[in-house]
């Protein structure tokens, strides 16, 4: 486990604004490891110990499906929280995808 990467992983995912997702791939992007999405997942699995905390639910795959929501206890808790910051889902899938999708490489300055 490379604990470097996923603390940059977590850092990222804490700066997701509520009623916004982001992807796998666009951490990796804005972590200059373009092809390191599944990396990206595998950090997200360990969220949960994370501190502090991570928003790991506003983390989804680059279609906007909610693969990560059987790492949820329930996994129906992914889409309960995703919908209480006022994120449209249906059929685990996130809904005006383009339009609540957050970039980190257009949100922070990574400098």
């Amino acid at each position: 486990m490379d604990t470097n990467f996923y603390e940059q992983v977590y850092e990222i995912a804490r700066l997701i604004p509520k009623g916004k997702v982001t992807s796998y791939g666009a951490i990796a992007k804005s972590l200059g490891a373009a092809k390191s999405s599944r990396m990206v997942g595998h950090a997200m699995l360990y969220a949960g110990t994370a501190h502090p905390q991570v928003p790991a639910h506003r983390v989804v795959n680059c279609s906007g499906l909610l693969t990560g929501k059987f790492h949820f206890k329930p996994p129906e808790l992914m889409e309960e929280l995703l919908r209480k910051e006022g994120v449209e889902v249906k059929n685990d899938k996130v809904l005006n995808f383009k339009k609540v999708f957050w970039n980190p490489l257009e949100e922070i300055n990574l400098d």
